[in-house]
C-alpha cells in the first residue's frame, strides 16, 4: 500500500492508494476522529476487481498530524480536505464509501462537488442527528434504567473510567459497534488510537451520546439537492436507527436501500459476504 502525503492548509495529511485501476473508490472513515484501517483494510478487495482504492487519515488522527486547534474541526472544512485529497492524487470522478460519520462527510461533499461523484455508499448514518440520539438512547435503555442513570451521573460528574460505566460501555460496544468475539486487528487499531481533538469537539467525549457540535446537525430537507445516486447501507442491531436509514431514501431522488440482519455499526466486518455482495453490485452497476 502506497502512503502519500497530502498538503492540506498548513498542516498534512496521509493518504493510502492501492491499485491502479482507472476507476477510484474513495473510503472515507469515521469519528470524527478514528482513523482509516478499520474502513480502509475492508475495502481493499475492490483493488483486486481493477478500482484504484483511496482512503487517507482525516486531519487530526491516525498518520495525519494531529494540531491542537479547535477551529479547524468544521465539517466545511473537511469537506475541502476531502477535495484536496481528490485533486492532489489525480483521482478524478470518484465512487466515495463513507461510513458513520464519513457518511455524513460523503454527503457534504456530493451536495458541495457533485460533479466529482459517480455514486456514493453511506453505512451506517442517518442524516438528522437529534432523531440519531434516539437511537443511542435506545440502546442504553435496554441496558434497564438503573445503568441509564448510571452513565448519565458518571458522565456529568466526569467519572466515567468507574468500572461500572466502563462495563456498560463495552456491552453496548460489542452489541451495537461491532457483533464479533474477536474484533480484527483493523478496528482494534482505529479505535485504539482516537483523535481526541476532532472527536470531542463535533461529536463529544462519550460515546452513545452526541454533546459536539454534530448535535444538531440535519440534512434532511437538502438531500432533494443530491443528484448522485446513492445507496444506503443499514443493519440489524446499529445504535444508527436503521428505520432512520430508510428514511433517507424517501427524500433522496436517486437512492437503494440493503439491510443487514444481525450487523450492527461495522458490517463490512461481520457480514463481509453480505455488505459486498451489495456495494460491489452497486458499485459495478455506476462504474
Amino acid at each position: 500500500m502506497e502512503r502519500i502525503p497530502v498538503r492540506v492548509g498548513e498542516h498534512t495529511v496521509t493518504a493510502f492508494s492501492e491499485g491502479a485501476g482507472d476507476d477510484a473508490i474513495l473510503v472515507v472513515h469515521g469519528g470524527p476522529g478514528v482513523s482509516s484501517p478499520y474502513v480502509r483494510d475492508a475495502h481493499l478487495r475492490y483493488a483486486e476487481e481493477g478500482y484504484r482504492v483511496v482512503s487517507w487519515d482525516q486531519l487530526g488522527c491516525g498518520e495525519s498530524e494531529r494540531p491542537d486547534d479547535a477551529s479547524l474541526w468544521t465539517v466545511e472544512r473537511y469537506v475541502d480536505e476531502m477535495e484536496t485529497v481528490r485533486s492532489a492524487l489525480g483521482l478524478g470522478r470518484v465512487a466515495v464509501v463513507g461510513n458513520s460519520w464519513g457518511g455524513m462527510l460523503g454527503l457534504e461533499y456530493c451536495l458541495a462537488h457533485p460533479g466529482n461523484v459517480t455514486c456514493f455508499v453511506a453505512s451506517s448514518i442517518a442524516f438528522d442527528f437529534p432523531k440519531v440520539q434516539q437511537g443511542f438512547n435506545r440502546c442504553k435503555q435496554n441496558l434497564g434504567e438503573e445503568t441509564v442513570r448510571m452513565m448519565a451521573r458518571r458522565e456529568s460528574e466526569g467519572t466515567t473510567d468507574h468500572p461500572e460505566y466502563k462495563a456498560a460501555q463495552t456491552i453496548l460496544l460489542y452489541r451495537h459497534m461491532c457483533r464479533m468475539d474477536v474484533w480484527p486487528a483493523p478496528v482494534q487499531q482505529s479505535l485504539g488510537d482516537i483523535g481526541m481533538g476532532p472527536l470531542t469537539r463535533m461529536f463529544g467525549p462519550h460515546l452513545f451520546n452526541c454533546t459536539g457540535t454534530l448535535r444538531d446537525y440535519d440534512r434532511m430537507g437538502d438531500l432533494c439537492r443530491v443528484t448522485t445516486p446513492v445507496l444506503i447501507v443499514a443493519s440489524e442491531h446499529d445504535y444508527i436507527l436503521p428505520e432512520l436509514c430508510a428514511v433517507s431514501c424517501q427524500y433522496l431522488p436517486d437512492a437503494a436501500y440493503a439491510f443487514l440482519p444481525g450487523c450492527s455499526h461495522l458490517p463490512f466486518w461481520e457480514n463481509p459476504e453480505g455488505y459486498h455482495r451489495a456495494v460491489g453490485t452497486f458499485l459495478e452497476r455506476h462504474r
